[in-house]
Order: C-alpha cells, then structure tokens, then sequence
C-alpha cells in the first residue's frame, strides 16, 4: 500500500494526488508538515512534504514521486512514449516549477499568509515572472492542453500551479500577470475540472480548509 504524506493546502502534494487518481492506485494520507524533526527528515531528507512510503522505503521531491508512478504503473500513460514529445512535455514541467512556481513563491507569504515582503523582493520577483511567463507562454499550446492534444504530466502541474500564480501576482501586484500575458488560466483550469483527479483534489482540499478553520474557530 501506497502511503502519501503531507497536506491538502501544498500544491506539491495535492500535485502528486492527481497522478494518483489518474492512475487508479489505492492509497493512504498521512498529515505531515514541514519538519526537521529528525523521523521526518529520515524520510524526507529536506524535511519538506510531500513524501511517499513504498514497499521498498521512502521517496521525496514531487516530480521523483510522480516519475516512480508512471514506471511502476505505466497505464495510463502520463508522458507520451514519443522522446521528442516527451522531452516537450518535461521542457513545460521545468519552465513551470522551476522558472514559475519557484519565484512566485517568494510573494507567497504576501499573497495568503499575512506577511510582508521587501520592496527590494517583490521588485525582483516581478521582473524574473514578467521575462519567464513570456517564456512559458512560447511553449504552451493550450490545444486543448498545454503540451498539445493529449493530457500529460506537464497539465498535472499546470492546473495545480496556474492558479496558484494568478492568484499570488493578482493579490501582491494587483495584477494577474497570467492574464496580463495572454495566458487564459481560467479557461484551462476549467477543462481540467472536468477531469474526476482534479475535482476529488479541489474537494478535499477546500473540505480541509473548512476543517482548519472550524478548529481555529473553536
């Protein structure tokens, strides 16, 4: 049995649920925060979430995670079998968490935590999203999906990641640069919620923010 830690706010984790749905696989939740307790970082050696426990032991970072379930569980498929399409469709992965998500998450703590960050980091932060969304926006297709007409892993982590964005830049900037470069998130994100992953993903998570804030509330 797969055991899948973490919590339904992280979009790495409620990532790696997608691909557990879209394949079929039975599994169990664990919540787990990040921690450098050491019996976390035993099984997660950054202490980050989220992780996954296997028959053969522990495995950390996503898109690791992400690349085990596709080998060992190879139907559906989530990366095409053709290497040039395959390679696209991984070009996307990186564009989208490394030179995205990565950088918006510095204004992370501004957008939905209450916190305040520098003028000197929103400034950078701004000028490195503006160039990259501009970049990403060369490679996606968006017909319908973002590599092309077959979803993929790549779509795995644009519909959890987009929004996220959008949201962040709209509530830091007062602008959504997403939308201010074209890139109709909304849009995609609404083919996507067709999709039963995304939609059990969404349930659970906003059924476990309404948990969170009845305990605070209580």
């Amino acid at each position: 049995m797969l055991k899948l830690y973490g919590f339904p706010i992280s979009n790495y984790y409620n990532k790696v649920k997608v691909v557990l749905y879209e394949k079929g696989l039975s599994f169990e939740e664990s919540e787990s925060i990040p921690s450098q307790d050491e019996s976390i970082l035993q099984c997660s050696p950054l202490g980050k979430v989220p992780y996954l426990e296997t028959e053969q032991g522990f495995l950390s970072e996503s898109q690791v995670i992400c690349d085990f379930l596709e080998a060992t569980h190879p139907s559906p498929a989530l990366f095409s079998k053709d290497p040039w399409k395959q390679a696209k469709e991984r070009e996307l992965l990186t564009m989208l968490e490394l030179h995205l998500e990565l950088v918006a998450r510095d204004i992370y703590g501004q957008a939905f935590f209450g916190a305040t960050v520098s003028d000197g980091t929103r400034q950078r932060t701004e000028k490195l999203l503006r160039r990259n969304i501009v970049a990403f926006k060369r490679l996606a297709k968006f017909a319908p999906y973002v590599a092309g007409d077959t979803f993929s892993m790549a779509d795995v982590a644009a519909g959890i990641h987009l929004p996220i964005l959008g949201m962040a830049t709209h509530a830091v900037y007062g602008e959504d640069f997403l939308q201010a470069a074209g890139i109709d998130w909304k849009g995609y994100g609404k083919g996507l919620a067709e999709r039963e992953s995304f939609q059990r993903v969404r349930a659970e998570q906003k059924a476990y923010q309404q948990a969170q804030q009845a305990k605070k509330a209580g």
